[in-house]
């Protein structure tokens, strides 16, 4: 594939509205997990997820469903439907799964005749193609069903790994405001006010916010160059791959040390996703409600972390001292 130009156009407007994405988004997850699935882009980074997601998905039976569904409608090219990675998913994986089980099959058959000048449409989505309302409900759940399965191993290295760029695009917006964070995007990425240019899989590609603004989607599993959905009508968002840092160069974690492993993790949890509420950090976790909150409490009191109330829910979301200490260190060579 040639390489190409995609331009994002920003307004005053839509440097107001820049967010980021607060947790990893799975349905785009799923659509770059598949690329490097296929053997596509991250070099070796992750050729030991590549090994553990295929033994997964053999003893799982999911396989033949993933190379016949999934696969054809996420091919190594420059489209694949936007209805794969509704915003919804940007709540979590079961608002994203719901969102698309109910696409409307116009848009469905839509989005499928858009991808058949890039690749052959298999009879196997013969179905899809043509709307059928069971079908895409299938290929929801099969969504579902493949992120809960090839994610289990990496979901807390994928977690760390977004919620540290979170946590350093925070701060840069933080600090310095929102024209250094986006010129500290990545080395594909150059903003050129009141432009954001991005090498590109292909073409020339320009996206005009026109005051809606952006949201920032960091992925584990990403290529190295950036993703934009092709219906420029939709919620824009920026997909954007980031850095791993292998395990055998990672300094010895000692967070665990310091404040205990439960509180460590409860944190940590905070960090990788902020707006957590003290149900969420039990679940994840793996603690009692009465013991998540115990523990959340102590962590405010040592100013990690902050809470607020709102209606029967306690928000919990980390302080810039908590980001530094889940922040990875580094030593000078």
């Amino acid at each position: 594939m040639s390489g190409g130009t995609l331009k994002i156009f920003f307004t005053g407007e839509d440097l107001a509205r820049l967010r980021i994405a607060s947790r990893v988004d799975e349905l785009w997850e799923m659509a770059m997990s598949l690329h490097v699935l296929q053997g596509f882009g991250r070099g070796n980074a992750l050729a030991g997820w590549r090994r553990r997601a295929r033994v997964a998905l053999t003893e799982t039976s999911l396989l033949k469903q993933v190379r016949e569904t999934l696969v054809p409608l996420l091919p190594l090219k420059a489209y694949f439907p936007d209805f794969l990675t509704p915003y919804e998913g940007l709540s979590g994986l079961d608002n994203g799964v719901a969102a698309l089980a109910d696409t409307p099959p116009s848009r469905v058959r839509h989005e499928v005749d858009q991808l058949r000048p890039h690749v052959p449409v298999p009879a196997t989505l013969d179905d899809l193609a043509r709307g059928n309302q069971q079908s895409i409900r299938d290929l929801a759940d099969l969504s579902a069903t493949y992120c809960q399965t090839v994610f289990a191993s990496q979901r807390l290295t994928m977690e760390h790994s977004l919620g540290r760029e979170r946590a350093r695009l925070t701060r840069l917006l933080t600090d310095h405001g929102v024209e250094t964070m986006l010129a500290a995007l990545g080395p594909s990425m150059r903003w050129r006010p009141p432009v954001l240019e991005a090498d590109y899989v292909s073409g020339q590609y320009e996206l005009h916010l026109g005051g809606r603004g952006l949201t920032l989607i960091p992925s584990y599993f990403a290529r190295s160059m950036p993703v934009v959905l092709a219906d420029t009508s939709l919620p824009p968002v920026l997909v954007f791959p980031v850095p791993h840092t292998p395990a055998a160069h990672e300094p010895d974690d000692a967070l665990p040390d310091l404040l205990g492993p439960t509180r460590a993790r409860i944190l940590r949890c905070v960090a990788t996703t902020n707006d957590c509420t003290t149900s969420e950090l039990a679940r994840r976790t793996g603690i009692s409600l009465s013991s998540a909150s115990a523990h959340a409490q102590v962590l405010r009191r040592a100013g990690l972390i902050t809470s607020t109330r709102h209606a029967n829910m306690v928000i919990h979301q980390v302080t810039h001292l908590g980001t530094d200490l889940t922040l990875p260190v580094t030593t000078g060579s």
